[in-house]
């Protein structure tokens, strides 16, 4: 098998933004159910990055703190936190908590909290943080999804046209084809002529295919192989859609991109968390911070963190 991409992260953030709506409408309904989805929401970036710098600095890019409106014209502020390569983590409650609470500090307003779990962990199911004593007690739930459960669901994956129907099922097959390079060719051929058949439209197409793309990877033999088979289907069904000049271009852009904006937004955290403290900064000093490499603007905003955001969270 090929080494798996550094980076999973980056692609969930992509389709998430994408085809927002759809995602909350697929892993939750009921939540979904109460938005006014004809008015515009808006991705809070920089309000998340306030509240979880260290998310930013390190390899939480898919989560997403997005303000909407409820049908009643209330705002809705929605916390989506997707645990792309998760692992049982005692303390997964408690950081899902600790959001909440810090948005709840910063901008006075309450978070619905949502987490995607893509692990491979049947067992670990954390859905809530409980504390309690004699005279305290506090228990905070959050909604929860697990990719794994939809295994036994594949017929129905397979009926629904929800766009997060195809990420799901390219997640589950990444999985199940760890050890199987044939079949993860096969699985990934089945689910991009998937597309065509049901009726995609070409943008809904490449839109998916990038993150199929990047998460189904394949070793340079097989991928030449699912290439060349993907290009007689096209010219069989006369929808030239995917290129391979657009295909290596989408992969290039990919991989440029997560590297030049994780860099980027590190550089424009550490600026805003030091102007914040001491108001407009030197011209030597924003100089100097651009010249930074990646890691030692990693360095530099992990230490401006613990002092520099909520102020109730100085020790945090």
């Amino acid at each position: 098998m090929p080494t798996p991409r550094s980076d999973q992260d980056s692609p969930w953030k992509d389709i998430l933004r994408q085809y927002f709506q759809d995602a909350i409408a697929f892993f939750f309904p009921q939540t979904a159910a109460r938005i006014d989805w004809h008015r515009p929401y808006e991705f809070l970036d920089k309000e998340f990055q306030q509240i979880a710098p260290e998310a930013a600095i390190g390899k939480r890019y898919a989560d997403q703190l997005v303000k909407l409106w409820l049908k009643r014209g209330q705002e809705l502020w929605l916390l989506v936190h997707v645990e792309v390569q998760a692992k049982a983590e005692a303390r997964f409650a408690e950081r899902m908590l600790v959001y909440h609470l810090r948005i709840f500090d910063c901008f006075h307003s309450h978070a619905t909290s949502l987490a995607i779990l893509c692990d491979g962990n049947a067992k670990w199911r954390p859905n809530q943080y409980h504390f309690g004593d004699p005279d305290t007690e506090l228990t905070f739930r959050f909604g929860m999804v697990k990719l794994l459960d939809y295994r036994d669901r594949w017929a129905e994956l397979e009926r629904d046209r929800n766009p997060f129907a195809v990420v799901v099922i390219a997640h589950l097959k990444t999985q199940e084809t760890q050890q199987d390079s044939q079949q993860r060719k096969e699985s990934k051929l089945r689910l991009i002529r998937r597309l065509y058949e049901q009726g995609y439209e070409r943008q809904d197409i490449l839109n998916l295919f990038r993150f199929i793309d990047w998460v189904m990877i394949l070793p340079k033999g097989l991928e030449r192989e699912f290439w060349q088979e993907l290009k007689v289907y096209e010219e069989e069904r006369q929808m030239p859609y995917i290129s391979s000049v657009e295909r290596m271009g989408i992969e290039q852009e990919i991989e440029q991109g997560i590297e030049q904006g994780i860099e980027q937004g590190e550089r424009s955290l550490v600026l805003r968390l030091l102007t914040r403290k001491v108001g407009t900064l030197p011209e030597s000093v924003t100089a100097q911070i651009n010249t930074l490499s990646r890691t030692q603007l990693e360095a530099l905003g992990k230490r401006c963190w613990t002092f520099l955001v909520c102020p109730s969270w100085k020790r945090g």
